[in-house]
């Protein structure tokens, strides 16, 4: 076979360091859009990006050409220091160390988008922590709760 073809669509999610809440209604948009560039230029298109005060939801399309690793090591450092451009009270913004990556299946794509789409609504009742580990237990990956919040 003479050509390559991969399409893995990956749901990334990590959080501010220590939760922070960072993300204000004032920069989430250019937040999202920003990070929605930076997937581009890593030609890992986005198709929705969005999450809360303290926390991301990327949906995209991985490149075939670049490591999961590389695609988040990259989401995570344009982004915080284009945040820290945008106010003085934005100098300590961080993000955690870790993230969670997760595969979907082409037919589940709008159930993650919608998702997505409604984060604001459903952070009023449940935490990122008790999001997270509910997508840990979904896709049945084991973890040590000690090193899962740096």
């Amino acid at each position: 076979m003479g050509q390559s073809h991969a399409k893995n669509y990956l749901h990334i999610i990590f959080s501010t360091k220590n939760r922070e809440p960072f993300i204000l209604p004032e920069y989430e948009d250019a937040l999202f859009r920003y990070l929605g560039g930076i997937c581009r230029n890593n030609e890992s298109p986005s198709l929705i990006i969005g999450g809360y005060l303290d926390h991301i939801h990327v949906l995209c399309l991985l490149s075939k050409k670049l490591p999961l690793i590389k695609l988040v090591e990259n989401l995570k450092t344009e982004s915080s220091k284009w945040m820290k451009t945008q106010s003085d009270s934005l100098k300590k913004f961080y993000w955690q160390d870790g993230y969670g990556a997760f595969s979907v299946s082409p037919a589940q794509i709008d159930i993650v988008r919608k998702y997505i789409e409604y984060q604001k609504q459903h952070h009023q009742k449940k935490t990122f922590q008790d999001e997270f580990r509910a997508f840990l237990k979904k896709y049945k990956v084991d973890y040590d709760e000690r090193y899962v919040w740096d």
